[in-house]
């Protein structure tokens, strides 16, 4: 199968997994070894204002802790995943594609936090993962929709909205979605 890395992965309908009903999933890195995703649709009850202040990093703007954080999968979720474009020079950053990334180290909170933060940016406790084939599996059997990822989606469709307007890329109305699965 070809990576669906800088790919969303839609839930369907029919999706029942809590952590994953109604989601949009942008999939950060897929191969043989499986794949590891960030969910884009699923606020925290927490403010990235919060965060900041468990680490102790003072925010040198106000409007830097606004912003909400997000839920981004079951794996690791104590541990934060900032979604980012441009791509920059961060400690530890995975590139998605020539201008896109996402980075676990502390020096991309503090630019969050500081005069000069990444042009767009979305911060995520945990991701989602798959083991090798588990994606694929998945896909066959109608868990997901798949689409490439869309930055305007990511960055600037409200929250509430994202699931819609991803599937809309798809050119498919959501009333048209059935829940159910079934192979020909």
């Amino acid at each position: 199968m070809t990576s669906l890395a800088n790919h969303f992965l839609i839930a369907m309908p029919g999706m029942t997994d809590p952590n994953f009903a109604r989601t949009v999933t942008l999939i950060c890195e897929h191969g043989a070894h499986g794949a590891m995703g960030i969910v884009i649709n699923r606020p925290a009850d927490l403010m990235l204002a919060e965060v900041f202040e468990q680490m102790s990093i003072e925010p040198r703007r106000a409007v830097a802790g606004a912003q909400p954080v997000y839920l981004g999968g079951p794996v690791q979720a104590n541990r934060g995943f900032v979604l980012h474009q441009p791509l920059g020079h961060w400690d530890a950053t995975l590139q998605i594609d020539e201008d896109l990334g996402i980075s676990t180290s502390r020096d991309i909170l503090e630019a969050m936090a500081g005069a000069h933060p990444p042009r767009q940016c979305l911060l995520a406790l945990g991701y989602a993962g798959w083991a090798p084939g588990q994606l694929e599996r998945e896909l066959g059997d109608n868990a997901w929709l798949s689409t490439p990822a869309d930055r305007a989606i990511i960055f600037d469709t409200p929250v509430e909205t994202r699931w819609e307007a991803a599937t809309r890329r798809l050119g498919i109305d959501l009333a048209d979605l059935s829940g159910d699965v079934g192979h020909a």
